[in-house]
């Protein structure tokens, strides 16, 4: 299992990553540099600001896009609904989920509604 900051890492980066190919945007860079669970913070705080910046108006018609992701020689295409409902919900929540488990296991007082709602501080 990778590290807890792989995991905020590899959430964010398929977050920004769906919000900015479907409005048709640049992905913004992250140096995966955070370690600290303040530098982790603020980089979920930063991914959110990012999506929440985005235009609405960019999104129309987004579940018919054409997706294109690479992975070495590795390619997936998707159509934009399926791109958000197949690849990257599963994936983000994977993510989130071990994200949780880490922390729990390592004694941080985190609930069932904490996940849930989004709300652990």
């Amino acid at each position: 299992m990778l590290p807890l900051k792989n995991q905020v890492y590899i959430a964010t980066d398929g977050a920004k990553g769906c919000g900015a190919r479907l409005a048709g945007t640049d992905i913004p860079k992250y140096e995966d540099v955070e370690t600290t669970y303040p530098e982790l913070r603020a980089r979920v705080a930063r991914t959110i600001a990012f999506l929440k910046g985005l235009d609405a108006t960019a999104f129309r018609d987004a579940e018919n896009k054409d997706i294109v992701l690479k992975f070495g020689p590795r390619t997936l295409e998707y159509k934009g609904g399926d791109y958000v409902g197949k690849f990257v919900l599963p994936n983000v929540h994977f993510h989130i989920t071990v994200a949780y488990g880490i922390l729990r296991h390592r004694g941080v007082a985190l609930g069932k509604m904490d996940f849930l709602s989004g709300s652990a501080g």
